[in-house]
Formats: structure tokens, C-alpha cells, sequence
């Protein structure tokens, strides 16, 4: 399928490491302006485009708090400031590229970040700027995959594009089991009977009560957002019941 676009607003949920490149740690240069440009090519197909961003390539709370012998509400809060981060480096590789984006954050830090406020974030995305969603929910123990559902319901985005490093979701490790079978289309009610670990289960409840859909595809691979938004099998598509 080609031509006018599927959906109309997105919301992209990056991975902290993602931003990291080969090593999945810190903020590698060609690695953004990669990933701002894949943005900017959805962008160009008149779709309305926002993005959660993690911040696993600074530090993990859930497991950091164990590890570092660190308070998790403590770990998370830290987590929070690496997402803000990697939003205003995704920011600046954005606008490098010359579309306009702004920065939200759940958390108050007003000097580099606009808070988080669902219509002045549902204008920008009107104007035509990318918006860039950070700190999570801005709740500990909450996770940047329920925060992506949240804000794509909050937004009326009509799908969320999960990048990972695998090209869709697989009944086992592809990495693992040479194999491994792919899944082109999964419901909510297969995936969670599977296990199949699509996101966390609070963010995946959410997509499932509300009907949001979610496509789990390989941003590595150059294009596959914008063949998304047409329509294009491209790697898997969880939807309802």
C-alpha cells in the first residue's frame, strides 16, 4: 500500500539505548542524527509525530536501585533526568535537520523543558512541530512504555511504533534460536496468552482496554516508519481482540 498515509498522528517510543548506538550507552552523534531523520522522513508525510524517549543508556532505575543498593523511587527520579537529556540531544538533531520540535517534560524543569501540558503538546503537534515527551510519567515505578501509552491516549495518537532491536516480535529470541518464527499480525489476547512480552503488562493492559494499536518493528532498518504510516506490513502489528 502507498500513497496517503494510514495514520495521522504517531507516537514513537525509543529506547534509551537505541540513542546510544553500537555501544547502548551515552549518546552517540550518527546514531541521532539517524534516528532524527527517519523522524523527519514520517514528519514529511504530513503525519503528526510525538516520541517518548527512555533513559536506559544513563541508567535503569528498576535496576540500578538493586544494583547500587540505591531507594528505587531515588533510582527512578534518575532515570527521569536521563530521558530529559536524551529529549533535548534528540531535540537538537531534529531541528539540525530543520523541523521545529519542542521538549515536554513530567517533571519541572522549566528552564530547558516546557511541563507537560496535553493541549499546548496536542497544538504543537497541529503547527507541525515534533514534540518529544520526557520523564516518564513522572512517577516512579512507572515505566517509559507506559508512559508512551499514556501520552499516545492523551494525544489521540492512532498507533504506537515501538523500536527495538529486533525487526517485530518473534515466538522466542531470534538471537537465540535460529528458528524463531516471526509474527506479521498478533491480537492482545494472543500476546499475552503467549508471553510474549510486547511491553510491561500495566502498559500493555492499557493498549489493550483502550484499542491502541502497537507496531514493534527494527528502527535500524531505514525507512520502516514511513512504510508503517502507509500501511506496509512492517514488522508486527498488535491490535484488538
Amino acid at each position: 500500500m502507498s500513497g496517503e498515509p494510514l495514520y495521522n498522528r504517531v507516537l514513537l517510543k525509543i529506547s534509551g539505548e537505541a540513542l546510544g548506538g553500537k555501544a547502548g550507552f551515552g549518546l552517540e552523534t550518527e546514531t541521532l542524527d539517524y534516528i532524527a531523520k527517519e523522524i523527519i522522513a514520517v514528519h514529511q508525510e504530513g503525519v503528526e509525530v510525538a516520541v517518548v524517549v527512555g533513559g536506559g543508556n544513563f541508567i535503569r532505575g528498576s535496576a540500578f536501585s538493586v544494583e547500587g543498593g540505591i531507594d528505587r523511587t531515588v533510582a527512578d527520579q534518575m532515570g527521569m533526568l536521563g530521558t530529559i537529556m536524551n529529549g533535548l540531544a534528540l531535540q537538537a538533531a531534529i531541528e539540525a535537520n530543520g523541523v521545529p520540535t519542542r521538549v515536554q517534560s513530567a517533571i519541572t524543569v522549566s528552564e530547558v523543558a516546557e511541563p507537560f501540558i496535553r493541549r499546548r503538546a496536542v497544538r504543537h503537534l497541529e503547527k507541525g512541530r515534533v514534540i518529544v515527551f520526557t520523564a516518564g510519567t513522572g512517577n516512579p515505578y512507572f515505566t517509559t512504555d507506559t508512559a508512551s501509552v499514556l501520552r499516545a491516549l492523551e494525544i489521540d495518537a492512532k498507533v504506537i511504533f515501538k523500536a527495538t532491536k529486533v525487526d517485530g516480535i518473534y515466538d522466542k529470541d531470534p538471537k537465540k534460536h535460529a528458528d524463531a518464527v516471526k509474527y506479521n499480525r498478533l491480537t492482545f489476547g494472543e500476546a499475552l496468552e503467549q508471553q510474549l512480552g510486547v511491553m510491561d503488562q500495566t502498559a500493555f493492559a492499557m493498549c489493550r482496554e483502550h484499542k491502541l494499536r502497537v507496531v514493534v518493528m527494527n528502527l535500524r532498518k531505514a525507512g520502516s516508519m514511513v512504510k508503517a504510516v502507509r500501511g506496509e506490513t512492517i514488522g508486527t502489528l498488535v491490535e484488538g481482540d
